[in-house]
């Protein structure tokens, strides 16, 4: 028995043995054959004409641009409040603050178009939604918001749509909006020529409600401000 096993033993140790060898012996060869193809590219005896081209990347699609927002042609001049109307839309899981902020539009001479609940909720604290011919518009608009989002849409109309999200921090002081109007609007950071943004310009939207939206089925009524239940969640399809 004790022969059968050292024997069974020794032809285990011999067939390790010889696998390692078959794999060390594998990796020695694939370094020498790196090593020689090396050397031949080294002294050229293997033409290496690939490391003579020109590496370029790839060409934007322009895709990159879908969030960026359009920069106000050279001399465009912020406009009359009272020339803005605007649409506020409740983004948000809080009720009050569509018709509170409309109420601080209205009193600072902005046109309040619609006040209702937006279709969907937005992650930013502000979104600025508007057309083309509305870019003056929301860049005025846009002067009396904290750090807003604004989006470029296919709408024809000049007006302009103010979402409001869940961490909107309410209208900036009065005081503090720096707009002059002798002075040319700036772009914000990061904007792009009108005609490059209109490429990538999301649909515009479906027009909203002229009256708030009725009670839905389990009681929630619009609040003393006038705003409907709060957006819905798209992820839960709740309001709260």
């Amino acid at each position: 028995m004790s022969t059968a096993a050292e024997r069974a033993r020794s032809l285990r140790k011999r067939h390790q043995r010889e696998r390692q060898a078959v794999v060390f012996g594998s990796i020695v060869a694939g370094l020498g054959v790196v090593g020689l193809g090396a050397a031949a590219v080294f002294t050229d005896v293997i033409p290496a004409s690939f490391l003579d081209r020109e590496f370029r990347t790839a060409t934007p699609t322009g895709l990159d641009d879908a969030l960026a927002p359009p920069c106000p042609p050279a001399g465009t001049l912020p406009v009359a409040y009272n020339a803005v109307t605007v649409n506020v839309l409740n983004a948000s899981a809080r009720a009050g603050i569509a018709g509170q902020t409309a109420s601080g539009l209205t009193a600072r001479g902005f046109v309040v178009g619609t006040t209702a609940n937006a279709t969907a909720r937005t992650q930013a604290a502000e979104e600025i939604h508007f057309g083309e011919t509305g870019l003056a518009a929301a860049y005025t608009l846009a002067s009396n918001l904290t750090a807003p989002v604004l989006v470029l849409d296919t709408r024809p109309d000049g007006g302009v749509d103010l979402l409001l999200g869940d961490t909107f921090p309410g209208l900036v002081d009065a005081a503090s909006v720096a707009l002059d109007p002798g002075t040319p609007l700036v772009g914000v950071a990061g904007c792009v020529a009108i005609e490059q943004a209109l490429k990538v310009a999301v649909p515009g939207p479906t027009p909203p409600p002229t009256t708030p939206a009725p009670a839905p089925a389990d009681g929630t009524a619009p609040d003393a401000n006038g705003d409907p239940a709060p957006a819905p969640d798209p992820a839960t399809g709740t309001t709260g």
